[in-house]
């Protein structure tokens, strides 16, 4: 069987949503309460997501970013998707994203008497049987071998982070790459940490011809990842030759 039939994470479209929405609008609504189910992120009693265009684009790589732009404003005017500001920096303009369940319920015809999601992740009243008729349930993480982690490991950041910091040409869609990452993100290491770990190791190895060439995936991302990072910033030690004694 093709490999394009079991190994992509699917993106669920309802059609009797995609019947009241359209298909576009209906996919992505779908995709956005999937992750409210899953968010932990609480303001003002109900759940949020964040995502720029470009990450929401990830998800959706079938589209352009300018239509997907474009269905995400569309159900911003229908009131069905909110959006707000909620990061600390100004410089910072990624979206924060919920849904308006009640909305949601009015649009399924059961009236404009229910509750929205409350600070536990639960909906109530007629809210509840919208996410019932309209939404799915979240997709089981074993669903597929490539889980939605891919969606929000930050993978193209952490290689292209170490292709700049070495000169190197990796690429983040490798799957044994994909496979070193996620063992450790799922270990509770941030981007941080991953930053931390090459720019550590680049600065002891970088200029070795022999040691250059382990600044690679399988080894910085594999099972010593926690030892590199734990380790003490190497300090260069001067020799006599380098200084230039007639200035």
């Amino acid at each position: 069987m093709s490999r394009l039939l079991i190994e992509e994470h699917p993106v669920m479209i309802i059609p009797s949503l995609a019947v009241k929405l359209g298909v576009n609008e209906a996919v992505v609504l779908q995709q956005m309460h999937y992750w409210l189910v899953k968010s932990k992120h609480i303001k003002d009693k109900r759940k949020w997501v964040y995502n720029t265009y470009k990450d929401w684009h990830e998800q959706f790589p079938f589209w352009s970013e300018r239509s997907l732009r474009r269905t995400i404003n569309s159900l911003e005017k229908r009131g069905l998707v909110l959006s707000a500001m909620f990061n600390q920096s100004r410089m910072d303009q990624t979206k924060w994203y919920t849904l308006d369940y009640e909305k949601l319920a009015v649009l399924d015809g059961q009236g404009q008497n229910g509750q929205l999601p409350v600070m536990d992740g639960t909906v109530n009243g007629p809210a509840r049987e919208a996410e019932q008729v309209n939404l799915t349930k979240p997709i089981p993480e074993t669903t597929t071998k490539n889980t939605t982690e891919r969606i929000h490991i930050p993978f193209s950041e952490i290689i292209d982070y170490l292709n700049e910091q070495t000169g190197s040409s990796y690429r983040p869609s490798t799957k044994r790459t994909w496979e070193l990452i996620r063992a450790r993100w799922n270990e509770g290491f941030t981007l941080e940490d991953m930053k931390q770990v090459i720019d550590l190791k680049a600065a002891e190895w970088l200029h070795d011809p022999y040691w250059r060439k382990y600044l690679r995936p399988e080894t910085l991302f594999g099972t010593k990842f926690e030892s590199y990072l734990n380790q003490k910033p190497i300090k260069k030690v001067w020799r006599e030759e380098e200084f230039n004694l007639d200035d």
